[in-house]
């Protein structure tokens, strides 16, 4: 590990001298690229230096305490030996972890998908309050929330919706919510006050650009027609929607949240490409069956992830066995705790393996 360290090193001090050449400055292209290079072994380097400036600190501690005799001296060395050692070993751990392969998507915006699941209309406003929670963390974290398609109910349901969310490290953060989500509690029209449980699915991927995914557009069927809104309601009057067909996959998406026909069907492709991207991942993951074991649920989203019980004031993650007694603040947004313990236990399991 040390050794990589040093070679990290080695590495971002030429990165540093690269950087400040002249040539480079003249390249945008290049230095854009050495400087996103430069920001991803910033926190290594930093914490490596730190590293060994604890050892420094350590050696000189050990030799006041083999060499000092005054009492208070050694007193004051004896504690200033125990902090760094306690550092160095934070600091190992840390550095671990900083090693280990990055996620190439961490970086990338999302295509958030959730689709109201078992239990008709409670499922559809159970979809619409999940929605709802996804776009205050997202606020939280100052991303912008830009919805591609939403198919509500009419009375604050939601059928389907899908949305693009742009932000730094979206996708590290949000990978982790794909799967089925669980609530239980006692619906509003409910007269007999019994529990019933219901269900949405949530699909997080992430967003493809063009160079990920080379769409042919021989396999691809465009359709245009009027967008409307609840109960097929009129709001436009011109073929601005868009409804685009993926033909080899049978993948659909339809757009209609742009006045623009040309605006739909550039957020339509957008959907496609990182529905196929993630198609994509999902086949080279199942492939890479080892690596799969340590990581965190399998991204499924028939897989069930989370359960909101509301008359307990209970969340549950059954992938890492966490619980929150704070149904309220989390259904408002406030998920940074979850997804906190989802990162640490995929982090923890891979140093594991």
């Amino acid at each position: 590990m040390f050794d990589s360290l040093e070679d990290i090193l080695k590495h971002y001090e030429e990165l540093m001298a690269m950087l400040a050449s002249p040539d480079v400055a003249n390249d945008p292209d290049r230095l854009r690229r050495l400087m996103k290079e430069q920001s991803d072994l910033l926190p290594i380097v930093d914490a490596y230096r730190e590293y060994k400036k604890a050892g420094e600190d350590e050696a000189s501690a050990l030799e006041l305490l083999e060499t000092e005799s005054d009492e208070e001296l050694r007193e004051m060395a004896k504690e200033e030996l125990a902090g760094v050692r306690k550092r160095r070993e934070e600091l190992e751990g840390e550095l671990k972890i900083l090693l280990l392969p990055k996620d190439p998507n961490d970086d990338k915006n999302i295509v958030l998908e959730i689709r109201a699941g078992a239990g008709g209309e409670e499922a559809a406003l159970f979809a619409a309050e999940l929605f709802r929670m996804y776009q205050h963390y997202c606020d939280s974290q100052g991303w912008k929330v830009d919805i591609i398609n939403l198919n509500d109910t009419g009375i604050g349901g939601i059928k389907e919706v899908e949305a693009m969310v742009t932000g730094k490290g979206a996708y590290s953060r949000l990978k982790y919510e794909s799967g089925v989500h669980r609530v239980q509690r006692v619906p509003e029209t409910e007269s007999g006050g019994r529990i019933h449980t219901s269900t949405a699915s949530v699909a997080v991927m992430p967003e493809a650009e063009e160079v990920d995914v080379e769409i042919d557009l021989n396999d691809c069927r465009i359709d245009v027609c009027r967008a409307s809104g609840n109960g097929g309601q009129c709001v436009n009057t011109t073929d601005s929607a868009v409804r685009l067909t993926h033909i080899p996959t049978g993948i659909v998406i339809y757009s209609q949240t742009e006045k623009s026909q040309l605006q739909n069907k550039n957020k339509a492709f957008a959907l496609l490409r990182s529905k196929l991207y993630d198609l994509e991942l999902s086949r080279k993951q199942q492939a890479e069956s080892a690596e799969r074991k340590s990581q965190i649920g399998t991204g499924d989203r028939s897989e069930k992830v989370r359960t909101y019980n509301f008359p307990q004031n209970r969340v549950t993650d059954h992938r890492i066995g966490f619980t929150s007694y704070r149904i309220k603040e989390i259904m408002n947004g406030d998920i940074t705790e979850i997804l906190d313990s989802l990162i640490a236990a995929d982090q923890a399991a891979k140093l594991a393996g």
